[in-house]
């Protein structure tokens, strides 16, 4: 199946923001980054989302990440909708284990495990206009990869130029902790799931088609997802 893209850009960027110090940070997908807050004073103890999920539980699978290269903080978790935490649920597909799928409609990525049960992930999505489907794969991995913006976002943001020969890998970086460049056919998409520092992106449409999940999941995918995934897009 052929990538369908709805009315993107040629390069699938967007206008945004450049990163900048003590500030809500939109890449060229208007992916948000940042620090989040920590999660310290919370109380957490025996307390129970509406769902059923523990919060207890919910705050050691999103805490602080220290040992990474660039120490990843804990995310605030009273930021993210408990139904776009991680967890395990059933789900029938003829896909093999191993595959991952978008699920727009529902801000959700699913890695298929097998006997009728997947990983699932909240995401952020394309937003209007940039929403797209079909096939593709894992054409490479990153980890904290070098963000370099394009001409054309050069052209309509010159204050980018700054960064035309890259931003080296960071907390600030667009791209985040790790990456997964999409292909089709031998050629790359410039469509990504990326890992996003901003909790409350989670659950809403505000890229040019890329996938963000929290740095913690997609760490969590990163290192079960090897080169020549299948990706598979359903419709929005």
């Amino acid at each position: 199946m052929t990538i369908d893209v709805r009315r993107a850009h040629a390069d699938g960027l967007n206008d945004t923001a450049l990163p900048r110090s003590r500030a809500r940070l939109l890449d060229r997908r208007s992916f948000l980054a940042g620090s989040a807050a920590g999660i310290g004073a919370f109380g957490l103890g025996g307390c129970v989302t509406s769902d059923g999920t523990m919060l207890a539980e919910a705050a050691k699978v999103y805490g602080p990440m220290p040992d990474e290269k660039f120490p990843i903080p804990a995310v605030d978790i009273r930021k993210v909708d408990p139904k776009y935490y991680r967890r395990t649920v059933r789900y029938e597909t003829k896909e093999a284990p191993g595959t991952i799928v978008v699920d727009p409609r529902n801000y959700y990525v699913y890695r298929i495990e097998g006997d009728g049960s997947a990983t699932r992930y909240g995401a952020n999505v394309g937003r209007d206009g940039f929403l797209w489907s079909g096939d593709a794969y894992v054409g490479r991995k990153s980890e904290w990869a070098t963000w370099t913006p394009p001409k054309e976002m050069i052209r309509r943001q010159p204050e980018a130029a700054k960064y035309a020969r890259g931003m080296p890998g960071g907390l600030d970086n667009p791209l985040g902790a790790r990456t997964l460049h999409l292909y089709q056919n031998g050629a790359y998409t410039l469509y990504t799931i990326y890992a996003s520092s901003d909790p409350e992106s989670i659950g809403s449409g505000i890229t040019s088609g890329c996938v963000g999940l929290l740095s913690q999941d997609m760490i969590h995918l990163y290192a079960r997802t090897p080169v020549k995934t299948k990706v598979v897009v359903l419709p929005a």
